[in-house]
């Protein structure tokens, strides 16, 4: 990252010599990047943070990168935001935390790491007001819990309940299930461990949200279609192994909140769940809870389906189901690995998750370049697709041997299938459902296509930077 601030990261990307390199997903030129940190909308921006390593596209020493942007097009490349500190808690990295204003000041809590094992503190950092710069001073707000059944402990964070602050970390214990520890964060620098909150055991958890440790926990309320709320606990699904290849993706339980009658604190109960994401190239998504109104929004229904937003992170990796994928030289030689997604709504219809794109992101949108029904269509390298219609699509890449079938589904009546392609990241939304998250590499002067079935419709956007 460069040492000036408000560089427009976008406008870089335009120019990167690597084909596969995202243009309309903000991220450094070069470096490893993975989970989205500290999501916040601060003073009429939006900020996100990412884990960052600047010197290779491996995961090593991480720091925190950071873009902001008054829109959700046009984003602002700044400063790395923190960095491990010598001899501290976060010496070997800082990892996944969250941002938040505390008697307003910008404040991080953030995974501190001495060294690669299950072992990690809450470290807290505090900002400026524009959350460019950042004090670091090494205090830890809360250390690894002496109860000898958790072994594996990472990424806080913050949320509110009948007015009090309470914080979750994720949670590996010795038996294999994962879990959530509860915090009471009356004062932020100085957490207070309640204990054990939920595992993996719950038999609802166990359906939906299996793992050995529930990382980058997320817990917000979400809006239900048709008016009112329900909260939404999300849970990045790690296995033993896993190194970057995380098989069993992000899983979510919809539910309730209430009062401990004795104790006051919350308990959460599951009513349901599933995938929050049904590509193998999704992990790690951080959610911001804000009054979100936006001014791309054409309904007022889509508008108030839009209080909590969504980034997660697409690694890089090897091909899956026919898929050309990426070596680890590949990725040292193209000097850069990971992306984050486009920022996403959630909301809650007939008790099951629904995601979709937030309606900026057609700002996008360049020349119409196809409307075909039918039959194939030829898609740009960097283009956004709405399908309607009936029937099985796919999505190719290449051609001849070489051809790689990237996504296939089916849309059905009524429904409309957005798909959107940007190098090397494909992220495909359907109506009414989760979406899916995919990585494909083109090489230079392939070319995209797309099959529909009789009588479906799609039209196609090549996709240009806004002036």
């Amino acid at each position: 990252m460069t040492d000036l601030a408000l560089v427009s990261s976008l406008a870089r990307a335009a120019t990167h010599p690597d084909p596969a390199f995202p243009r309309f997903h903000p991220r450094p030129a070069q470096g490893w990047i993975n989970d989205p940190n500290g999501v916040s909308y601060i003073d009429g921006k939006y900020h996100v943070f990412f884990q960052y390593n600047p010197d290779s596209a491996r995961h090593r020493l991480i720091q925190w990168g950071h873009v902001s942007s008054e829109d959700l097009v046009q984003w602002e490349e700044h400063p790395v935001a923190l960095v491990p500190q010598a001899g501290g808690p976060d010496s070997a990295g800082c990892w996944t935390g969250v941002v938040t204003l505390d008697d307003g000041v910008p404040t991080a809590a953030y995974s501190g790491v001495q060294d690669h094992g299950g072992h990690s503190q809450v470290v807290i950092a505090r900002g400026s007001s524009d959350l460019v710069s950042w004090n670091q001073d090494g205090h830890v707000a809360a250390s690894m819990p002496t109860d000898p059944m958790v072994t594996a402990v990472r990424d806080p964070f913050i949320f509110r309940f009948n007015g009090a602050r309470y914080a979750v970390q994720g949670a590996g214990l010795a038996d294999g299930r994962a879990a959530l520890l509860l915090y009471s964060v009356e004062d932020l620098e100085n957490w207070e461990y309640k204990g054990i909150w939920l595992t993996s055991s719950d038999p609802v958890a166990a359906m939906h949200a299996p793992a050995e440790i529930w990382e980058c926990p997320q817990l917000v309320e979400v809006p239900v279609a048709g008016g009112g709320s329900t909260w939404v606990m999300m849970f990045s699904l790690w296995l033993s192994g896993d190194d970057h290849e995380h098989a069993n993706g992000v899983g979510h339980l919809i539910g309730s909140l209430s009062p401990d009658p004795e104790t006051g604190l919350p308990v959460f109960t599951a009513a349901t769940g599933g995938k929050s994401d049904l590509g193998r190239d999704f992990y790690a998504p951080q959610i911001v809870q804000l009054a979100y109104s936006s001014a791309a929004a054409t309904s007022a229904a889509s508008s108030a389906a839009a209080s909590a937003l969504m980034w997660g992170w697409a690694n890089e990796g090897p091909g899956r189901d026919g898929r050309r994928g990426r070596t680890q030289e590949e990725i040292d030689d193209a000097g850069w690995s990971g992306v984050l997604t486009h920022p996403r709504l959630l909301s809650v219809a007939d008790g099951a998750l629904v995601v979709a794109p937030v309606p900026e992101v057609s700002a996008y949108r360049g020349a119409a370049v196809a409307s075909d029904a039918s039959g194939s269509v030829d898609v740009p390298a960097f283009a956004e697709v709405g399908v309607t219609g009936s029937g099985p699509v796919s999505l190719r890449l290449g051609s001849g041997a070489d051809e790689q079938l990237v996504y296939s589904g089916a849309v059905a009546a009524g429904e409309e299938l957005r798909i959107f392609i940007d190098a090397s990241l494909v992220e495909v939304y359907r109506s009414g459902s989760v979406a899916t998250t995919l990585r494909a590499y083109p090489l230079a002067g392939e070319s995209w296509t797309l099959e529909l079935p009789a009588g479906a419709t799609a039209d196609v956007w090549e996709l240009t930077l806004p002036r």
